[in-house]
């Protein structure tokens, strides 16, 4: 028997989402401390420690370990929970924090289980378990990109995923391997089996500029894949902000930059 609250929702927008999650009467969802948009009258807000799952019912020292593996990913040691409290349906909005996509999955389709990248957590049902999910091998956790450590959801219940850029789905059949780079892994189920390889070649190690190694998926299992992660966005802000452009002609660089719209 489902153990989640189960809400409804809808995703509004195209480069800055938002999603709307309908709640009805003593229905709750839980949402990242900062994700709140707006909510209607009759729907409460209350921060909690941990996650609201189930299993943190064992006490206090249980919600201070289960906390404790959500600072471990990035995550707040609280979260916020919005319930409604009133007689008829109530909306809440919560709204992704940089441009990209919202990724809505249900978890009773899915094994139960998804792995995805620190930070991608938005909002979920009440009842849905955020952890840790440790990576065994040596490999994957010096030189996968995302560390030793990656974020855990389970239950039963809808959660909702955010990534920067356009985010693709991809159904991989057993054994099928598919190979990308590291910071562009947004989750994938329990299934699939992720490892690094080295990217080989001198020129491709000197020259490539995309690093020396990338990631292997092998189904079976689904996969979400994002185009631009964050920290490449970010590096490509961080030199434009810090490093002088080079001018466009030593005689006519000043004005081509002026009509770049640079005014130094």
């Amino acid at each position: 028997m489902p153990q989640n609250h189960d809400i409804d929702f809808q995703i509004y927008g195209e480069e800055m989402q938002y999603v709307e999650v309908e709640l009805d009467p003593n229905e709750t969802a839980m949402a990242e401390p900062g994700a709140f948009m707006m909510m209607e009258d009759g729907v409460s807000m209350e921060t909690i420690f941990g996650d609201g799952s189930n299993h943190n019912n064992s006490g206090f020292l249980g919600k201070l370990f289960n906390a404790g593996k959500r600072a471990l990913v990035g995550e707040s040691l609280f979260m916020t929970a919005f319930t409604n409290v009133s007689f008829g349906k109530k909306k809440v909005c919560f709204a992704s924090p940089y441009p990209g996509k919202i990724i809505p999955l249900d978890l009773s389709t899915l094994q139960h289980k998804i792995i995805c990248q620190k930070d991608a957590f938005l909002c979920a049902a009440k009842g849905v378990s955020i952890g840790i999910e440790f990576q065994k091998k040596l490999g994957v956790g010096l030189f996968g990109g995302e560390g030793f450590i990656m974020e855990k959801l389970e239950g039963d219940g809808r959660c909702f995923l955010h990534a920067c850029g356009h985010v693709v789905k991809r159904q991989l059949n057993s054994h099928e391997i598919l190979k990308i780079d590291t910071g562009c892994i947004v989750g994938f189920t329990s299934t699939v089996n992720y490892d690094i390889q080295f990217v080989g070649g001198i020129k491709n190690t000197i020259f490539g500029g995309e690093g020396l190694f990338f990631a292997t998926l092998t189904g079976p299992g689904t996969v979400w894949i994002q185009s631009l992660p964050i920290s490449r966005l970010a590096g490509r802000i961080l030199t434009y902000a810090t490093v002088k452009r080079k001018e466009e002609g030593s005689i006519l660089g000043g004005i081509g930059n002026m009509l770049d719209g640079d005014n130094w």
